[in-house]
């Protein structure tokens, strides 16, 4: 990215997204004081950005800088994430009889996972406020990301995981230069520790939807899904959810979109659908007025779906209901079966997650609530290539 070039962030300030609260922009913040709340950054209420600006701009998600909180471009911290693909997956549709099938593949991204826009996001931002040190609880792809765009920006990373994670992501922080630290429980427990490393050493805590700026980063991928469909959304995005920062971040984009004019104001949005694995659906529970139950949420092949407690839970909630969306959850079997059948279908290396999208796809287009007809998009959110060994 050029230096030199001028620009300016249309970034105003953050609010608590529950009582809306005002907080400065130009100092380190985590979640809301106020309401114990994920932080979100605000833009002006017209921006003045133009997509024709877009032209002949670097194809990644900084393509869209305006909209995004880092305000010298020195400060930037890229290793070329965003503009992955949108794919059609043309055998699939034929098999099972859709019409308009596609998944935007996340896998492409730099590490391997959709991680790689958050944590730029975030890593940038801390380096503008003079951060030196990140910590961060994972279930594994998080991990790898921040480890390296800390390598990147010179950073100190320290990295906890549950002591289950699968080796490749803990080799995956050690090569970046991160200390990875295992921990006896979910991510939950990782959080708790990553907190308290915070308060000793003074790192920067870069938890899902405890800062403000992984939301932003994510949020990219809407913008993304509506250029590369030439402005017209789908009907329906079916997302694997765990912290759900991307699902919110998509809803996020769509709406600053219409605010600047990018997509027409009366454009009917696609239904979001939340996905989860059967092992851990504390938001398919909250969606459909079950009792959260955490003592009974496990372990899944699917990494990034076992999140017992999303510190963003109200968010994804009225993502899902302003949308008219569902929540719904997959066996691991399913999630399996879904792996090898896109691999051998479409030669798309899933990871587990971008799986459960697929059989989710396939059980609620049996039920009625998504037609063949529609034009539909999943989001994989990471390569299989980092799970191949946990599949034996």
């Amino acid at each position: 990215m050029d230096s030199t070039k001028v620009f300016s962030s249309l970034a105003v300030d953050l609010s608590c997204s529950k009582c809306r609260k005002n907080y400065p922009i130009n100092q380190l913040q985590y979640y809301s004081t106020c309401c114990n709340k994920p932080l979100i950054v605000n833009y002006p209420e017209k921006p003045d950005f133009k997509k024709e600006e877009l032209v002949g701009r670097e194809s990644s998600m900084w393509r869209y800088l305006e909209m995004l909180p880092v305000f010298e471009i020195k400060n930037i911290v890229s290793l070329g994430e965003g503009m992955t693909p949108i794919l059609e997956m043309d055998r699939l549709a034929v098999k099972y009889g859709f019409s308009d099938l596609k998944m935007k593949d996340e896998g492409l991204n730099p590490t391997a996972s959709f991680k790689a826009r958050g944590i730029s996001m975030a890593i940038s931002k801390a380096k503008e406020l003079g951060v030196t040190e990140c910590v961060t609880p994972t279930a594994g792809n998080a991990g790898g990301a921040m480890s390296a765009y800390c390598a990147a920006a010179g950073m100190k990373a320290t990295v906890l995981m549950p002591n289950f994670t699968p080796k490749i992501f803990q080799d995956e922080c050690r090569f970046f230069g991160a200390e990875v630290i295992l921990v006896d429980g979910m991510i939950d427990k990782c959080g708790e520790m990553s907190v308290q490393i915070q308060k000793e050493t003074g790192a920067f805590n870069i938890s899902t939807l405890k800062e403000p700026y992984r939301l932003e980063g994510k949020k990219t991928m809407g913008y993304e899904i509506a250029e590369q469909l030439n402005w017209e959304l789908p009907d329906v995005i079916l997302y694997p959810t765990g912290g759900g920062t991307g699902l919110i971040g998509i809803w996020k984009a769509f709406h600053e979109m219409m605010a600047m004019g990018w997509i027409p104001e009366n454009t009917k949005l696609p239904r979001m659908v939340v996905v989860q694995s059967a092992n851990c659906t504390p938001m398919v529970d909250m969606i459909n007025g079950k009792e959260q139950n955490l003592n009974a949420y496990g372990e899944s092949i699917a990494n990034g779906l076992a999140v017992p407690k999303a510190f963003g839970e109200d968010l994804i909630h009225q993502v899902v209901k302003e949308s008219k969306g569902m929540a719904v959850a997959v066996t691991e079997e399913q999630i399996m079966e879904g792996v090898k059948e896109i691999c051998a279908t479409e030669g798309i290396c899933v990871a587990p997650e971008g799986a459960a999208v697929w059989m989710a796809l396939r059980d609620l287009s049996q039920n009625g609530f998504i037609s063949k007809e529609e034009k539909v998009l999943l989001l994989n959110t990471g390569s299989g290539y980092k799970t191949f060994e946990e599949y034996r």
